[in-house]
């Protein structure tokens, strides 16, 4: 009887102690995002048109790591504020930057032909490549990086609401990791940093 009720509290000490280290360890060793093996299913092959007006598939990207944002010309805020960040980040890498490519794929292929596209983009890095195409292409890539987009109509027409994720790709295009508008400029560029020195 004595024998049992000190196994008793010895158990529930046991089981806090492991649970204690399991804490301590998570903490103290975070687990590293999972280096380009594909095994996060986004990502994959598309087939758009350059704000070049020239052909653009996800073969293009091959190669060297790159980024993907989705958003279109008429945002008001979430877009430009993106874009103008990574312009900022692009700048702040120096030659590293060179190892990147990124793209803008609209989510507006109605207002957001290749001229548009060129014209926005002329306010941001030159490496910035802007895509659109057909509805049904816009929305293929969409599917395959899984983003949500939808027309939202106003009193003067429409906006887009539209996911604001900057998806972080490995050279061989497999999903790498995410960043967004709302992260500190250091997190931001330790991340880029990163997907070009792993990528």
């Amino acid at each position: 009887m004595n024998t049992r009720r000190l196994l008793v509290p010895f158990l529930v000490f046991t089981a806090g102690l492991l649970v204690l280290i399991v804490t301590a360890g998570l903490l103290l060793f975070p687990s590293q995002p999972q280096q380009g093996a594909g095994k996060v299913p986004i990502g994959g092959a598309f087939r758009l048109t350059s704000h070049e007006g020239k052909p653009f598939t996800d073969e293009n990207l091959k190669g060297r790591p790159f980024v993907v944002f989705f958003g279109f010309t008429h945002c008001p805020e979430v877009c430009p504020t993106t874009l103008y960040d990574l312009t900022q980040d692009l700048a702040a890498l120096g030659p590293d930057a060179d190892k990147l490519q990124a793209v803008f794929i609209t989510v507006d292929p109605t207002r957001d032909t290749a001229e548009m596209m060129k014209a926005y983009l002329s306010s941001f890095d030159p490496r910035i490549v802007g895509l659109t195409g057909t509805e049904e292409e816009i929305a293929a890539a969409a599917r395959a990086y899984k983003i949500y987009y939808r027309k939202v109509p106003t009193e003067d027409g429409y906006t887009m609401d539209h996911s604001a994720t900057l998806f972080l790709m490995d050279s061989q295009g497999g999903f790498y990791g995410t960043s967004n508008f709302q992260e500190p400029e250091e997190t931001r560029r330790a991340k880029l940093r990163q997907l070009v020195k792993n990528g």
